[in-house]
């Protein structure tokens, strides 16, 4: 991990939505729609979602479908297509061939085959992206063409198409936070919206479910003037630029969990995957209920510096800790998300923005990507004209110095 991856159908063709929404009673009856034959069975992983304002001036929607095969007939997913849940000939994504296969995945995010076998799920990502608010759809429908079985009966595939998984996007607003940090020359690693990287394809199954609370998680980390991430021996935490940087609460918020006794990793390599557990994976760690449903979380704080615990109330821009470097990770950094539950891991995490900041630059992600480290010089800050952002999402690669106000 750097930080710290048009077919015809003369079968069963059906369009009918599937949907198990129940009736509420006094509610007037509509005609009823035919059942429909779905082999394969499509669900979002993520409980809820939303559209969430990038400072690409885009709205972005970032979610997984799971796709189990139900039948012993083998199945092949050829096409996906997401619709407008309204229109359904409104298409506002096809993934297919190579952009299909580079988007399915086993469920331990490992790249995946898109034929299944009998019982056998898969995990395609998706990402849209608007330019504008109103573009949005309020629901989303999927469209699944392939082969598998063709009824309950078939004993070899057969060409299959159905719509399947409605998926509102209307269930609430992104929360608007304050700053996580001070200062200037900070680096959205591993951030949104883009498929694979570390936080977008971290699924979990912890406590009976499988979901991703660091799906808009971003790894904060700060560059000096020149560019730099770490100036002498990378070896060393506080050779790093934003080592032991004070953290700052980013609502007023209550501590629902705190951790402040784990020792910094040595930078340059993840620690050994068993001595990590689930209880030390996240480092020196704070979780904040900000209200309205939504958990903000700290990770890889410095040992010693958390000066908050559980049952305390904290004021927006009140200092929580340090920047560290422990728990699982390589090199010194602010891990930042939010999600719907205290539990880093068993959480479905949800968009989010911040109040202000302004883009000062980017950095190269196929050269970051390819790079065997971190050090050197990095970013395009001497020719980017800096642009002032509020109630947006820091995207992937992003260079930005954050408001002095909370």
């Amino acid at each position: 991990m750097r930080i710290l991856r048009g077919v015809m159908v003369s079968a069963i063709v059906v369009t009918a939505l599937v949907t198990s929404a129940p009736m509420v009673a006094g509610e007037s009856a509509e005609p009823a729609q035919p059942d429909v034959f779905t082999p394969v069975l499509i669900r979002p992983v993520a409980s809820k979602t939303a559209p969430v304002s990038g400072d690409d001036g885009r709205f972005h929607v970032v979610y997984e479908l799971r796709l189990t095969n139900a039948k012993a007939v083998p199945a092949t997913i050829e096409r996906v297509d997401v619709l407008d849940a309204r229109d359904h000939t409104r298409v506002l994504r096809t993934l297919a061939g190579g952009e299909l296969v580079a988007a399915t995945v086993h469920l331990t995010s490992r790249p995946g085959p898109t034929t299944l076998a009998q019982d056998e799920s898969r995990i395609v990502f998706i990402e849209l992206a608007f330019d504008r608010r109103q573009d949005v759809p309020a629901a989303l429908v999927h469209r699944f063409t392939g082969t598998g079985a063709s009824g309950p009966a078939a004993s070899v595939p057969s060409p299959i198409s159905y719509l399947a998984a409605p998926y509102p996007l209307d269930g609430f607003q992104p929360p608007v936070l304050g700053s996580p940090l001070r200062g200037t020359g900070w680096v959205a690693v591993n951030g949104c919206c883009k498929n694979g990287g570390a936080h977008r394809s971290a699924l979990q199954s912890v406590n009976g479910g499988l979901d991703n609370g660091q799906r808009f998680a971003v790894d904060w980390m700060r560059l000096d003037d020149l560019g730099r991430f770490v100036v002498g021996d990378p070896g060393v935490p506080k050779n790093w630029i934003g080592y032991g940087e004070p953290v700052f609460a980013v609502a007023d918020g209550l501590v629902v969990s705190a951790g402040n006794d784990l020792d910094d990793q040595p930078p340059g390599r993840l620690p050994d995957p068993a001595a990590i557990t689930l209880q030390t994976v996240d480092g020196n760690h704070i979780v904040l209920d900000v209200g309205r449903g939504f958990f903000v979380f700290y990770a890889h704080l410095k040992k010693g510096t958390v000066t908050v615990r559980r049952g305390d109330r904290v004021r927006a821009g009140q200092e929580l800790g340090r920047l560290g470097n422990s728990g699982n990770t390589s090199a010194p950094h602010l891990h930042l998300q939010v999600m719907d539950s205290p539990s880093p891991l068993g959480s479905t995490g949800l968009p989010y923005v911040h109040r202000a900041f302004t883009l000062t630059g980017t950095i190269d992600a196929a050269r970051w990507e390819a790079a065997p480290d971190q050090t050197g010089t990095w970013g395009n800050r001497g020719t980017f004209t800096p642009v002032r952002r509020s109630s947006d999402l820091p995207l992937d690669m992003h260079i930005i110095d954050w408001a002095r106000i909370r």
